[in-house]
């Protein structure tokens, strides 16, 4: 008697082979069969008119304080995510002591968008080492699969404390850097991760301490990851590197490109769609497996952009005017902006507001009404703010104030962070050396939602059709999981583990995010569910079905063997 039997269901088996009518036998957490099965189970779900693929894997995530409170692993949970990998970007919890935790917590708390007060509620700090970090989360209740990079900018702190923030580490600082990251990839860390992004700062607005690293540290801690096989190395990219001169771009490739060679890493970061961003970052991943290293690019499915709303925030919170109303409780807000007055002073000051200018993600943008988008629908089409505006006659600041107290505050805005492309950012999706990826879940918690995969599904195959479901599928299943060396999932064959999703492709969509207080301490977050999934498995038990949590937390930390 198997444990489960999927019965009728068209199986997309992650390949990127045509779908076919079978069924799916599961027994002990894997894959007993796949065909026409005429035995029993203990339980059947009937998956007629559903296709039935491998759960999605995301490669890209900053889940390491959320699942210490969140067992669920929400929203990427709803997502039909079944394993993420966390502690990207060098932004992880362990190595550190309980007493020195306040240095790894000024690296994630605005950098990443965490608060600081729901990681000092919601952590237990049992750990000092990032194997003593794993054993934890081990024993943690899991209802997705974790796997976890080892960040530079905590192994940093955990050698050199305080000075991690101001400078440059001496040979026996690298030594023991080196020492604790050979344990953890020993231990089971998939990878190590870096930034040398201008944007990651921390909350005493200094850099974040992998970026005092100089490359000569960087390139050393990768070396040492040679002896445990291809690993992965995952790094937040320095601006020159995408927008800086051409040889200064061309420079770092090249050195990316070297580095992968030596060391047999594979080297994998965010790839922004953009026309001259693609155009020598696609041609450089080919270079790369011509010369025996292997790059990856992350795409992304909609491109990463700015969600506002008087709810969370709004781009003009800042503006002394705005900062008056916006310290008032919601309900006073409502109210006051219901005032004429106080509406054209709100405005006025807006209109003549002169932005700061820094590469900070968390530093104010001024609105592009152009690309600005009324979020009406959870897919596209929905209008512009200028479009919307000069519907109604009004100024786009007008309109954005309009819209709040219309919905009770309700309404969300998104921008994309920069005028994507579409044809770069297709281009990036189809590439072979590209993984779809980079949803940030478990980050950037009030200001965006990561539902890329299922916008995958519902936009780019059913709406545009500019991918075969099939290929769609293989992109957030097998492509992952071979990068991130996932051997026994990402495909539906006999003995893989029992990861599996099922759902409608003629519904499958993402819904409109809404925001919860459920983060300890009350502290707001976005969430995003799904439409069209019947059911997500995780190792051979449901744990999500008809769009409610089971209580079945049957995850596990995924450990990389060398």
């Amino acid at each position: 008697m198997y444990d489960l039997i999927i019965r009728g269901g068209t199986v997309v088996d992650g390949s990127g082979r045509p779908g076919y009518h079978a069924d799916v036998a599961v027994q002990d957490g894997r894959i007993a069969q796949v065909g026409t099965i005429s035995g029993v189970a203990r339980r059947e779900l009937n998956a007629d008119g559903h296709v039935v693929t491998p759960g999605f894997i995301d490669g890209h995530t900053h889940l390491d304080a959320q699942m210490h409170w969140d067992p669920l692993g929400s929203s990427s949970c709803w997502q039909g995510i079944t394993t993420a990998v966390m502690g990207n970007c060098g932004f992880t919890l362990a190595p550190s002591s309980k007493a020195r935790r306040a240095l790894v917590v000024r690296n994630l708390e605005r950098a990443e968008d965490i608060s600081c007060a729901a990681m000092e509620a919601g952590i237990d700090w049992r750990w000092t080492t990032f194997r003593e970090y794993l054993d934890v989360v081990d024993t943690l209740p899991k209802g997705i699969n974790y796997a976890a990079n080892i960040g530079h900018s905590a192994l940093r702190t955990f050698v050199m404390g305080e000075d991690a923030f101001e400078r440059t580490s001496n040979d026996d600082e690298l030594a023991l850097m080196r020492r604790e990251l050979e344990d953890a990839l020993a231990a089971g860390a998939i990878g190590f991760t870096t930034s040398r992004g201008e944007g990651h700062l921390t909350s005493d607005d200094r850099p974040v301490a992998s970026r005092l690293a100089d490359w000569g540290e960087v390139r050393s801690l990768v070396m040492a990851m040679g002896k445990f096989g291809r690993r992965m190395f995952e790094l937040a990219p320095p601006s020159a590197s995408r927008f800086g001169e051409l040889d200064v771009r061309r420079r770092f490739h090249e050195e990316l490109l070297q580095l992968s060679v030596a060391s047999g890493a594979t080297i994998t970061w965010g790839l922004i769609p953009l026309p001259e961003v693609t155009a020598e970052e696609l041609p450089l991943l080919d270079r790369a497996a011509a010369a025996g290293g292997k790059l990856i690019g992350q795409s992304h499915s909609r491109g990463i952009y700015l969600l506002w709303s008087f709810l969370t925030q709004t781009p003009y919170d800042w503006i002394p005017e705005w900062k008056k109303v916006r310290s008032l409780p919601l309900e006073q807000q409502r109210q006051a902006l219901k005032d004429p007055a106080l509406r054209s002073a709100l405005v006025n000051s807006a209109k003549h507001a002169v932005f700061p200018t820094s590469a900070a993600a968390d530093i104010p943008k001024p609105p592009d009404f152009e690309q600005m988008v009324v979020w009406q629908n959870a897919l596209p089409p929905n209008p512009t703010m200028h479009d919307m505006a000069a519907q109604r006659g009004v100024d786009p600041i007008e309109l954005f104030i309009d819209l709040a107290v219309e919905t009770d505050l309700q309404q969300f805005f998104y921008q994309p962070g920069m005028r994507w492309d579409d044809k770069a950012l297709i281009d990036a999706m189809r590439h072979p050396h590209c993984v779809m990826t980079f949803s940030d879940a478990g980050a950037h918690v009030t200001q965006q939602e990561c539902s890329l995969q299922t916008y995958l599904l519902s936009h780019w195959v059913r709406q545009r059709q500019e991918f075969t479901l099939e290929e769609a599928v293989r992109m957030v299943t097998l492509a992952p999981a071979q990068a991130w060396g996932f051997t026994d999932r990402g495909l539906l064959r006999e003995g893989l583990a029992a990861d599996i999703n099922i759902f409608d492709p003629g519904r499958i969509t993402p819904t409109l995010p809404v925001l919860l207080h459920d983060l300890p301490t009350g502290a707001p977050r976005l969430e995003s569910r799904a439409d069209g999934m019947l059911a997500t498995i995780v190792g051979g038990e449901v744990t999500i079905e008809r769009g409610a949590h089971t209580g079945a937390l049957p995850g596990k930390l995924l450990r990389r063997q060398a």
